[in-house]
């Protein structure tokens, strides 16, 4: 198999409606729902393929940290566990930050803590 040249690459990548850049990034943080990736100085490329964007990270110092997301809960819901569960606003409350705002759970641990 004979090499290809930067050159013979680029006009194939053409030819297919491929087109490939660099851009230069500080950092790069990838949020999953449990935690948070950082890249600190990665190498950034970007290819461009049918109007759609594929960015492709590589190298870098990575470091992980757990997420720190605060859930907002809204007071119906808090008076709504509060009611059924028969539990005070801040016992219902409680339980709806420890289940992630899920008002079935929240009502069936406050329910099961009452038995």
């Amino acid at each position: 198999m004979r090499k290809i040249s930067p050159r013979e690459a680029r006009r194939m990548m053409q030819r297919m409606g491929l087109s490939m850049s660099s851009i230069e990034v500080e950092e790069a943080i990838l949020r999953a729902k449990d935690r948070e990736i950082i890249i600190e100085r990665p190498d950034v490329a970007v290819l461009e393929v049918q109007g759609q964007k594929i960015f492709q990270i590589s190298g870098g110092k990575i470091r992980e940290k757990p997420s720190e997301r605060k859930i907002t809960i809204p007071d119906e819901d808090v008076h709504l566990v509060a009611q059924q569960a028969n539990v005070s606003l801040e016992e219902a409350r409680a339980a709806l930050e420890q289940t992630g705002g899920d008002l079935a759970q929240a009502i069936l641990l406050l329910s099961q803590k009452q038995l």
